[in-house]
């Protein structure tokens, strides 16, 4: 498998295609806006026109795309994959997306010989660029397999989880965690800063202890202390996980109460803290202060 096609050449998918291209396979790359994939040439990334364009040649074709209904729409849809895409094509799934809706595409994919991983990221536009995500996959050991040299070329962690979808659900459960965390390292700072405690000190002393998390080892120190909330994933990116989250624990009949009053503290930002905000602002969220 030399030739590789990623649709959707936003923060991340641009990433993963001047990797891959830096590993030496050919890209392709294609995206909605008008443009977009042309400002790759030099790069070495060849534009396409369609997703009808790429798909029809391509080895293996990476999606890195917003939400699931835009991946059904480019596998499903008119000119989509599964009517353009050439049998033995793996595509793989970089989105983080609904597991039923994962199923429902792979499934379509299978009846016309096309294969199918879902591969969802983490890392961000940063790890993206620089080949250093974590991917956890979801699909056959067959498919995993022959399109590893091409994830070994995009990223620096692979984890098979499971069949197709189990990709998904773990990325949506990492998901949901980071949105707790980030809640509760917020509410320790403001609990320590009301107690005359210096938050930076603070956060500090707990990645020294038992009660780091990812919001304190990466969040605070990178985004939050600085003031820069720059970190490339927006709120109204975050609240759409936390929502297929939230949809995941009704499916599989769990409460988890602490989960669940996250998902509602996130919900709620969004009367203050707009869409296009860097989703590190949720730990300017305070609830009792909206009700004032």
């Amino acid at each position: 498998m030399k030739t590789v096609g990623v649709i959707g050449l936003g923060n991340m998918g641009r990433g993963m295609a001047r990797c891959a291209k830096r590993g030496g396979f050919r890209v392709l790359g294609f995206d909605a806006a008008p443009g977009v994939a042309e400002t790759l040439q030099e790069d070495g990334i060849e534009a396409r026109a369609s997703i009808a364009a790429i798909a029809s040649e391509v080895d293996v074709l990476v999606l890195s795309l917003p939400t699931s209904a835009i991946v059904e729409e480019v596998v499903l849809g008119q000119g989509g994959v599964v009517s353009s895409g050439k049998p033995g094509l793996i595509v793989v799934d970089t989105t983080t997306a609904d597991p039923n809706s994962t199923k429902k595409v792979a499934a379509a994919l299978a009846k016309c010989g096309i294969g199918f991983v879902d591969a969802p990221v983490s890392g961000g536009p940063k790890g993206a660029a620089t080949a250093t995500m974590t991917m956890v996959l979801g699909g056959s050991e067959s498919h995993v397999a022959a399109v590893e040299p091409i994830l070994a070329a995009i990223s620096a962690k692979r984890v098979h989880v499971g069949p197709v979808g189990a990709g998904h659900v773990t990325k949506i459960i990492n998901n949901m965690l980071t949105g707790v965390h980030l809640l509760a390292a917020s509410e320790a700072v403001r609990a320590a800063k009301g107690a005359g405690v210096d938050p930076e000190k603070l956060v500090e002393a707990l990645n020294g202890g038992s009660g780091r998390n990812s919001a304190t080892l990466t969040n605070y120190p990178t985004w939050i202390f600085n003031g820069k909330f720059d970190s490339g994933f927006t709120m109204k990116l975050m609240r759409k996980d936390v929502r297929l989250a939230m949809a995941l624990l009704d499916s599989v009949h769990e409460n988890a109460p602490v989960a669940r009053e996250a998902g509602r503290l996130w919900a709620a930002s969004e009367a203050s803290i707009g869409d296009a905000e860097d989703f590190n602002r949720i730990v300017q969220f305070n609830e009792s202060t909206q009700r004032d």
